[in-house]
């Protein structure tokens, strides 16, 4: 069994991996946020890794310069714009 102030320990490890980096989410995440973050991710470990970023120009029949730049475009909205709020989700 683990002692009681250990659960807070980790409670306060938890907090500051949340506030650190932005993937990680938090109990007010929704689905829409948590997607760009996943889509994000990706993008940028697509561009940051050269044997992936040259893949995507052959594929794409591009040079690797503007598959970075195309990857870097795709980070602005990579899930579109997000969905409106109704009044049920400020409670």
């Amino acid at each position: 069994m683990a002692a009681p102030g250990e659960r807070f320990h980790v409670l306060a490890q938890l907090e500051h991996l949340q506030s650190k980096y932005t993937g990680t989410g938090h109990a007010d995440l929704n689905r829409h946020e948590w997607l760009v973050n996943q889509h994000r991710d990706t993008r940028a470990s697509q561009m940051s890794h050269p044997g992936a970023n040259s893949f995507i120009a052959i594929v794409e029949n591009e040079s690797r310069a503007r598959t970075r730049f195309n990857l870097l475009n795709r980070m602005i909205l990579p899930c579109g714009p997000p969905p409106e709020k109704s009044a049920l989700d400020d409670l």
